[in-house]
C-alpha cells in the first residue's frame, strides 16, 4: 500500500494545480501556490499548495501547509479530507479515478499487518480514530461549542466529530457509543501523537451537563500527551496556553488571530513545550489550586528560557464560564487589561477595527 500511495502522489503531484481545481475549488492559483482555506475546501487563505516542484523532497509538487493548524500533507490527503472519505482503498480509488488509470488487480492475500488492530489508547489508535471522523461543520460537535458561546471557529482543522464513537465505563462495562467531539494532539511539528474525545449529549444542551453526554467520564484522552497539545494556529513569538479545549476556544473568540493550544489537564498544561520562536507566553489558569500550580510551574520554566510568561486569570471559575455568563463585553474588557499594550492593538484592535 505504501508503494502504491507514493506512486500515486506523484502523479497527483505532476497535475497538482488540475487536482487542487477539481478538490479545492474555493481555492484559486496566486503564483506558484493554490490558496484556499484548508485541506477541507473552505474558502479563505490559510492553507497554501505547491503547484510546481520535483516529485519528492522538499518543495515537492503537491505538498501543502495549513498556516492556521500546523497541518500538512500530499494531494492524496486532499482528496481524502475534501471528499469526507477514511479508508485508503477509497481514496486510491478516487485518485485513479481522476487521473484514469485502471484498478489494480486485487492481491491473493492481505497482509495480517495491515489488519490487526491498534493498541488500545496508542498514538496510531488516535491517529485511526481522528482519519475516521469528519469535520466539525453542520455536526452537533458544532452546535455542542455554540451553546457554549463559541462562535470563532475559524482555523479549527484539529477538531473534528464522530457519530458513535466507542466508550465503555469500566472493564466489566459493555461498550457503547456516544457521539463525541475529537481532537488531534500534536507535537511542535505538527505530528499527531494523541486525541482528545469528548462524548456528546445526542439529545441537546442541558445547563447540567453543558451538552456532555450524561456519563461518569466524558471526556477522556489517549495517545502520547506529554508536552504535547491541541493547536489553534501556528506559534510565532505570542502564544497562549491553558487547559481546556473550549476554555482556549472562548479566548479566540476576543483573540481570533493569536495562536493558541490547549493542554487538557493542569499537569500537562505544566509540561506544555515551548517552540523556539516564543517569546511572550500567556497562561490561561482555571481558579484552582491545580491551575496555580501549572501556571507557577510554567512561569519558571519560561523565565529560564528568557520568555515572558503573563498569567491570563478568569473572572468566575474558567473563560468559558465567563464568556458565558458575562457576555462577550465583560469578557473581552476582562481579558484587554491583563495582556500587553502591543498584543492588544495586534491581536484585539486590530480584530475590532477590521
Amino acid at each position: 500500500m505504501t508503494r502504491d500511495a507514493s506512486d500515486l502522489a506523484h502523479r497527483l503531484g505532476r497535475q497538482a494545480e488540475a487536482v487542487c481545481r477539481e478538490y479545492l475549488s474555493s481555492g484559486r492559483r496566486e503564483g506558484r501556490y493554490w490558496m484556499v482555506g484548508d485541506v477541507r475546501n473552505t474558502k479563505g487563505r490559510s492553507m497554501f499548495v505547491r503547484l510546481t516542484g520535483p516529485e519528492s523532497g522538499k518543495g515537492a509538487a503537491g505538498k501543502w501547509t495549513d498556516a492556521a493548524t500546523g497541518e500538512h500533507g500530499d494531494l492524496l490527503d486532499v482528496i481524502r479530507e475534501s471528499c469526507s472519505l477514511t479508508e485508503f482503498r477509497d481514496v486510491a480509488d478516487e485518485a485513479r479515478r481522476f487521473l484514469s488509470l485502471p484498478h489494480p488487480e486485487p492481491e491473493p492475500a492481505s497482509s495480517p499487518a495491515l489488519k490487526s488492530p491498534a493498541p488500545t489508547g496508542s498514538p496510531l489508535a488516535a491517529k485511526r480514530l481522528f482519519s475516521m471522523a469528519q469535520p466539525i461543520v453542520g455536526t452537533l460537535a458544532e452546535t455542542y461549542l455554540r451553546k457554549r458561546g463559541v462562535t470563532a471557529l475559524h482555523g479549527t482543522g484539529s477538531l473534528r466529530f464522530h457519530p458513535r464513537c466507542y466508550f465503555r465505563p469500566d472493564e466489566q462495562s459493555a461498550t457503547e457509543t456516544w457521539p463525541a467531539l475529537i481532537a488531534s494532539v500534536t507535537d511542535l511539528d505538527g505530528h499527531q501523537t494523541g486525541a482528545h474525545r469528548t462524548w456528546l449529549d445526542p439529545s441537546g444542551f442541558s445547563e447540567a451537563t453543558l451538552g456532555k453526554a450524561p456519563i461518569d467520564t466524558p471526556r477522556r484522552a489517549m495517545g502520547d500527551l506529554l508536552g504535547h497539545a491541541v493547536r489553534f494556529g501556528v506559534a510565532g513569538d505570542v502564544m497562549a496556553a491553558g487547559e481546556g479545549i473550549e476554555t482556549m476556544l472562548s479566548l479566540r473568540s476576543v483573540l481570533p488571530e493569536m495562536p493558541m493550544v490547549a493542554a487538557l489537564s493542569a499537569a500537562h498544561l505544566a509540561a506544555t513545550l515551548f517552540p523556539g520562536t516564543l517569546r511572550r507566553l500567556y497562561i490561561v489558569r482555571d481558579d484552582d489550586p491545580a491551575g496555580d500550580s501549572a501556571r507557577d510551574t510554567l512561569v519558571e520554566r519560561a523565565d529560564a528560557l528568557g520568555i515572558e510568561a503573563r498569567p491570563l486569570s478568569p473572572l468566575l471559575g474558567d473563560l468559558n464560564e465567563d464568556l458565558r455568563l458575562r457576555g462577550l463585553d465583560v469578557f473581552r474588557a476582562s481579558i484587554r487589561v491583563q495582556l500587553a499594550p502591543q498584543d492588544v492593538a495586534r491581536f484585539m484592535e486590530s480584530v475590532l477595527s477590521a
